[in-house]
């Protein structure tokens, strides 16, 4: 029988992947989450997999006395996700860690060998470099050995997924020209810039065609979302930023697109479900029948596209000026980012806030190194996030 680890498995992303993994007859051997013990309880006693990790450790504990009559072994702390990944006989790995948070389970996964299918967009915007030039590495060596999955990293975000199974069309990578991210708008497309002064959390929770996590749902009502997107799918397909667009398409049905050297385009289209884009990374290269609803055309009345407004949304600008600084910058955007959700959230700063905020980090934090280790990201977000909240406690 097939198994996979499942990290984040409390989170939307998370439940989804459980629900394909027993779609498909999976075994989940290893689950994570930070803190969710109550919904851990539930998994685990359903599940019954090998291990669980939990981040928190106060809730390591409490979850360990509450499991105590099962055969489920409880990992603690961050570093215990690390150690529960080294004991895993699994070769696919699923990363729906929120956040920052992800990467060194995903560099962790790859030194195990494992296949990595991969929710967290900030492992590769905040350390893009680092993370693919190892999964090369790892891919090459298990070649050798005639491990086919070791070091491959298959992307689970809508968009991501919908390029690479766009790309596959194509016998060279010289034939991409470009590729064409899209985006909802969220919640506030239209919007002018006096009603973005006046936007609530609750507001910006509400987002009209996706049910997501709350730090989700905030990058994409900022479009922080679509920065991250991009610099992400700089990574995940060697292109340049200058070579990755983004067009606003509110039905959510073309979910990204791929332009040819001889101006061909290719769209993947969809009901907007992540179910198909978790059991791609889990079956590819096949396709098998899966739980997402068919794609009906007759009931879709219309497909729009627009320009996005990057001068009342300049988080895409943003993130193409971290992704053309290169070295820590692309995770001085994202950690910047994430301290200000934190903060908008707690209602401690305005919406239009986390613009000036990320901006002032990218201009105020200075680096030397273009080419950082993992040492120099783990400092870089650690600095990102401290001068966000100084800045917003002293002068906002």
């Amino acid at each position: 029988m097939n198994s996979l680890v499942i990290l984040g498995s409390t989170g939307s992303i998370g439940t989804q992947s459980i629900e394909c993994a027993l779609h498909l007859g999976f075994e989940v051997e290893a689950i994570s989450a930070n803190g969710n013990i109550s919904l851990l309880e539930q998994q685990i006693r359903r599940l019954k997999p090998k291990y669980c990790a939990v981040s928190d450790i106060a809730s390591a504990h409490k979850l360990k006395q509450n499991v105590a009559d099962t055969n489920t072994k409880i990992f603690e702390g961050a570093q215990g996700i690390l150690e529960m990944l080294t004991v895993c006989s699994s070769k696919t790995v699923i990363n729906a860690i929120i956040g920052f948070a992800g990467l060194c389970p995903t560099l962790k996964a790859l030194d195990c060998k494992k296949k990595v299918a991969i929710a967290n967009k900030e492992t590769l915007v905040a350390a893009g470099e680092i993370v693919m030039r190892k999964a090369r590495l790892v891919m090459d060596n298990c070649r050798k050995s005639g491990d086919t999955e070791g070091g491959v990293i298959i992307p689970i975000d809508s968009e991501h997924c919908a390029i690479h199974q766009c790309i596959g069309s194509c016998s060279s990578h010289s034939e991409v020209k470009r590729l064409i991210i899209t985006a909802s708008g969220g919640p506030f497309f239209g919007y002018t810039a006096k009603q973005l002064e006046n936007v609530s959390p609750a507001m910006a929770l509400k987002h009209p065609n996706w049910s997501m996590g709350s730090k989700i749902t905030i990058d994409s009502a900022t479009m922080v979302n679509k920065g991250l997107e991009i610099i992400e799918a700089s990574h995940l397909f060697d292109l340049p930023v200058d070579s990755i667009d983004y067009i606003v398409h509110r039905q959510s049905i073309v979910h990204s697109m791929v332009e040819f050297t001889d101006c061909s385009v290719l769209a993947q289209l969809s009901v907007p479900d992540m179910r198909m884009c978790i059991q791609y990374a889990l079956t590819y290269p096949k396709r098998l029948k899966g739980l997402s609803d068919r794609l009906d055309l007759s009931k879709v009345f219309t497909l729009s596209f627009e320009n996005g407004n990057d001068e009342l949304f300049p988080a895409v600008t943003l993130a193409r000026k971290a992704a053309r600084l290169g070295g820590i910058y692309p995770c001085v955007f994202n950690s910047a980012n994430e301290a200000c959700v934190d903060l908008f959230l707690k209602e401690k700063i305005k919406f239009t806030d986390i613009y000036t905020l990320i901006s002032a980090a990218l201009d105020g934090i200075s680096a030397n190194k273009k080419t950082p280790e993992t040492d120099d990201i783990i400092n870089a977000d650690k600095t990102a996030r401290e001068f966000v909240y100084e800045l917003a406690n002293n002068s906002l």
